[in-house]
């Protein structure tokens, strides 16, 4: 289980790499409230019919009427708070992304690999030792890999930060909601409420007009159905009964990815800098996935 977990949430790590290109091109077209908007709500109805099938073909347990009650009001509510995070999340990051260099909000954002393990202490959620290895081992490869001209703090990296800090918030909400309720139709509702959280900016501060949504009509069709319809809810899916820094960690390979994307599509050089970086962002992920399996095999070995 915790293979296929781990695997689902490379998958999803793989898709938002990939789709950076999309974000980027998209913001040459439309504001950051209107692609968010245009997004999610693709991204929703893309999952309508997922869920019309599965509700066809799925055996649904018995449950008392308290029991369906209180299920469908985790179900409402993991979608709003998941949505109402997910909508602020993306629009800082969409907008400190004018201000700010790519490499830096590469990195700042993924720093959610370390806010993720400390917001967690605070909810008696412990590490390993491995896990905050892996954390600091990862920080490190990401430092080489998307900082290039020094480091210093603007307006675009608070921004971004501030983003990095909500996509923790993230990460943490759907790790307490996706045991208890149907993780698709979670995925679902906080793509609606997120697309409604983003309408409001888009009517306060923008002007969106058919025009600029056509123009941008195949990055905004590519992180609606893959970005958002299929990476979100691979990631509900995939962070089910994971521990949440190690999810994290799997997650911010997106920033290699993204390195990589760039170097196999776009013909981008990586210099050795980078290809270090790389190394050790991959060997954090595998560190925090040893505890588990060494401990589990002393355990066995105990026991013969």
């Amino acid at each position: 289980m915790k293979l296929k977990n781990s695997l689902l949430l490379l998958l999803t790590a793989t898709i938002w790499g990939v789709a950076f290109v999309a974000q980027s091109v998209g913001m040459e077209h439309v504001g950051p409230f209107t692609f968010v908007c245009a997004r999610s709500v693709i991204g929703g109805l893309a999952l309508l019919p997922v869920i019309a099938v599965l509700r066809q073909t799925g055996t649904n347990p018995k449950q008392t009427r308290e029991e369906g009650r209180k299920a469908r009001r985790a179900l409402l509510l993991g979608g709003v708070c998941c949505g109402a995070v997910l909508c602020f999340a993306s629009v800082f990051q969409q907008v400190g992304i004018l201000y700010t260099t790519v490499g830096k909000a590469g990195f700042l954002t993924a720093c959610y690999i370390l806010i993720v393990p400390l917001i967690g202490l605070l909810f008696g959620r412990r590490c390993g030792a491995k896990v905050w290895c892996g954390v600091g081992l990862a920080l490190v490869g990401l430092y080489l890999l998307c900082i290039k001209d020094g480091f210093s703090i603007s307006l675009g990296d608070g921004l971004v930060l501030i983003c990095a800090l909500l996509f923790s918030l993230h990460i943490l909400v759907i790790d307490h909601f996706s045991p208890k309720v149907d993780c698709v139709k979670m995925s679902c509702i906080q793509f609606f409420v997120c697309a409604g959280f983003a309408a409001v900016g888009m009517l306060v501060f923008e002007q969106p007009s058919w025009e600029q949504l056509l123009a941008a009509w195949a990055p905004v069709l590519y992180a609606g159905l893959l970005s958002s319809g299929v990476g979100y809810t691979l990631q509900i899916v995939g962070q089910k009964g994971m521990n949440p820094a190690v999810a994290s960690l799997i997650m911010s390979l997106e920033s290699v990815i993204s390195v990589l994307a760039g170097w196999l599509i776009l013909g981008q050089t990586l210099s050795v800098r980078e290809l270090f970086g790389c190394v050790l962002m991959f060997a954090a992920i595998v560190l925090a996935q040893l505890p588990e399996r060494i401990g589990g095999a002393r355990r066995a070995a105990a026991s013969d």
